[in-house]
């Protein structure tokens, strides 16, 4: 049985890359940083990207894909990836077990309704994924990318920063997608960087960087309040700037202060 185009389903997110001049230059954007040699894709399709994976030796391709019908799709067309067609949903999976003790590129098209979950996965497993080139929303990707003092600055910011080094590399117009989606695409690329642990406690460095941008318009001193630090403490100089206005660095001090208090 030959199986017809895979129709794009809204509740997944699916905007199907049709150009394939661009599914190409996403795929040459891999740099396959620390001699990695495993390549995941989230969310295939009908293979757009994944055809031009497969031309690569170097490295071996697996996909991700919670979608039946592209599963079935993926099967009949590629037929050497089968046993390498992981039908599932990605946030649910652990890549230490599906790649034990190898270090990980991830690419894709990212669906546009889960791809700020896709990189807090990756967060999660940052000692294992090397690298990322993903395309997302376009506000999505200048989010990621954006230095301290921006607007769009935020959370997802500062912890992938804290890992990773983020390239902003094209855009990617609507019109190239089917169905086009109401806004503009963009790719990125994310290498992780020589950071192996932060000098503070991790755990607590993410959550005072959630609660600081909880009530990004206030001053540290009024968002980071329910942490109970004392009154000595928040006196600090720092403490009077707000979230938007701090770098990695910045916060993995006030996460020291926070722990001393």
């Amino acid at each position: 049985m030959a199986y017809p185009a895979v129709r794009p389903k809204k509740h997944l997110g699916q905007h199907f890359l049709a150009d394939p001049n661009i599914a190409r230059r996403i795929v040459e954007s891999l740099r396959l940083p620390d001699a990695v040699r495993e390549v995941l894709e989230i969310g295939p399709g009908m293979g757009v990207l994944t055809q031009y994976l497969l031309e690569h030796k170097e490295y071996q391709t697996s996909v991700v894909e919670i979608d039946t019908e592209s599963v079935a799709y993926l099967t009949e067309h590629y037929p050497a990836l089968a046993p390498r067609i992981h039908a599932t949903d990605f946030l649910r999976q652990d890549l230490e077990a599906m790649f034990p003790g190898q270090p990980l590129a991830i690419i894709g098209n990212f669906p546009y309704n889960i791809s700020t979950q896709i990189f807090f996965q990756v967060l999660a497993s940052r000692q294992q994924v090397r690298e990322v080139v993903g395309m997302l929303q376009k506000e999505v990707a200048e989010r990621l990318a954006e230095p301290p003092g921006s607007k769009t600055y935020g959370i997802l910011s500062v912890l992938l920063q804290a890992y990773y080094d983020i390239e902003y590399l094209f855009t990617v117009p609507a019109h190239v997608f089917v169905p086009p989606p109401k806004v503009e695409s963009a790719v990125v690329r994310l290498t992780r960087n020589a950071t192996q642990k932060l000098d503070c406690d991790e755990k607590l460095f993410f959550r005072v960087v959630k609660q600081a941008f909880s009530t990004r318009r206030k001053t540290l001193r009024n968002a980071l309040k329910p942490l109970g630090m004392s009154t000595e403490t928040m006196a600090a100089e720092i403490f009077d700037k707000r979230a938007e206005q701090l770098g990695v660095s910045d916060f993995v001090l006030l996460t020291k202060l926070v722990a001393a208090a």
